[in-house]
């Protein structure tokens, strides 16, 4: 081999092992630019608006009449305190405002179709539209907050749980509207549509905290982060365990710290995307980037995902010291196809313990085996201190396409003590192992027998 071609291929691989090693101080950045939402001294108790936490009451105009004060004073903080409070309709926020759900305290919404009408500007999958309200919607607005230790129950088993086997047409109509570029205030949905509302949805928003509340129940996902920046998701709690109950949602979304969540949810934990298709490729100049994903309790289908709708690009996503507390069908799960598009780069996972898994790593150009025409770009994942007791599938999966290869992926210090199918790697290049264990351990060598 010529000496200077060995000596480049030296310098490549050592430079790219120093990429790969988890960026504390890239970390540290994002953290410190996320701003937390400042209130006024202002404060109104629902109670003292004629609320009453009965569970059976209709308590809508009192929460429309609290965010009205609130907009009034430019400002302040709706406390709702110990009670079941019954809302048949969404809360839609307006700047400035902390919900603040006391311990004790729940808010229960309806689950009548009708009470999250008229339409308002949302997405469903990753295409724009108009369609039920989400529970607790904010547009447009800017220092807002959900806190306090109170819990948030979405009435999503019943009504809407019904829903699922009859969206079909409308998810099929979406999609078609985002590959044919139909303009958005034509794409209607609502009723007979089939459609669910997400639990809670900020579009257009910034400096966001949501913190300590217990998130029950959502008709759809759960937490959904949408064109939104500057967001704090920290210590808040799930059990919600209905058709597509991801946890949380960032989409086109930028600076966002999510932090010591203890995780039971139906569906993805996090599930980080940016977009579908054509709609998504066409919102290229505002991927998803800039998460930071810290000290959270996995608990669900996957724990953390990019994809599949992801069109528009993520990048710069830092995932550390996370555990499983139950079951997971897959720990890290990559995953796009040939209709997307777009590129998922820059993605450091570190220090995370996972116990029984079907897959523990995952990463996929080739989604359900779908599309064509657009293959997304996938490199630079690196994932390090990674354990995991047991996967019944697969310990690590990489698949990406003869014609467009997944690049640079580094493994360093991973265990997987028992699994079914050891390493899956196809059409990937610059895939570097540091000290990788798959089954049991291999020790030094025993002497030659005796004959």
């Amino acid at each position: 081999m010529n000496l200077r071609y060995l000596f480049l291929v030296l310098i490549s691989s050592i430079t790219f092992a120093q990429n790969g090693t988890f960026p504390v101080a890239k970390v540290d950045s994002i953290v410190k630019n996320i701003q937390l939402p400042v209130f006024s001294s202002y404060q109104i108790n629902i109670l003292k608006l004629g609320a009453k936490g009965d569970s059976i009451t209709d308590n809508k105009k009192i929460f429309d009449k609290a965010m009205a004060l609130c907009q009034k004073k430019n400002g302040g903080t709706i406390i709702v305190p110990k009670g079941i409070y019954k809302i048949n309709g969404p809360i839609h926020f307006v700047s400035n405002v902390n919900l603040k759900i006391e311990k004790g305290a729940k808010i229960k919404f309806s689950d009548n179709p009708k009470d999250y009408l008229p339409l308002v500007l949302t997405s469903w999958e990753g295409t724009m539209l108009y369609n039920y309200s989400p529970l607790i919607y904010a547009n447009n607005c800017t220092n807002i907050a959900i806190s306090g230790e109170g819990t948030i129950d979405g009435e999503g088993g019943k009504t809407w749980k019904t829903f699922k086997a009859k969206e079909g047409k409308g998810k099929e109509l979406s999609r078609e509207m985002n590959h044919t570029n139909v303009p958005v205030e034509d794409r209607k949905f609502g009723e007979n549509y089939f459609l669910r509302p997400q639990m809670i949805q900020f579009l257009n928003c910034k400096n966001i905290l949501v913190e300590n509340v217990r998130i029950e129940n959502s008709p759809f996902w759960c937490l959904h982060l949408l064109k939104s920046q500057s967001i704090t998701v920290r210590g808040i709690s799930y059990k919600s365990l209905n058709h597509n109950n991801d946890g949380i949602d960032p989409e086109y979304a930028k600076d966002v710290l999510i932090e010591n969540v203890n995780f039971d949810n139906g569906d993805d934990n996090v599930a980080i995307k940016a977009g579908r298709d054509h709609e998504g490729r066409m919102n290229a100049a505002t991927p998803s980037q800039n998460i930071v994903i810290r000290n959270c309790n996995f608990k669900g289908l996957h724990g953390v995902v990019i994809g599949s709708e992801m069109s528009a690009g993520v990048q710069n996503v830092f995932v550390e010291n996370c555990k499983t507390i139950g079951y997971l069908k897959r720990g890290i799960y990559l995953k796009t196809n040939a209709d997307r598009g777009g590129y998922i780069k820059n993605i450091f996972v570190h220090n995370i313990q996972l116990d029984q898994v079907e897959d523990c790593l995952y990463i996929t150009a080739n989604y359900h085996g779908e599309g064509k025409g657009y293959q997304s770009d996938i490199s630079n994942v690196h994932f390090s201190n990674i354990t995991c007791n047991k996967a019944s599938e697969s310990g690590i999966v990489i698949q990406g396409f003869p014609e467009k290869k997944i690049k640079n992926i580094t493994l360093t210090n991973i265990e997987i003590k028992e699994t079914k199918n050891a390493l899956s790697n196809e059409n990937a290049e610059n895939v570097l192992m540091t000290d990788v264990f798959i089954g049991k351990k291999a020790s030094v060598p025993t002497a030659v027998s005796k004959q």
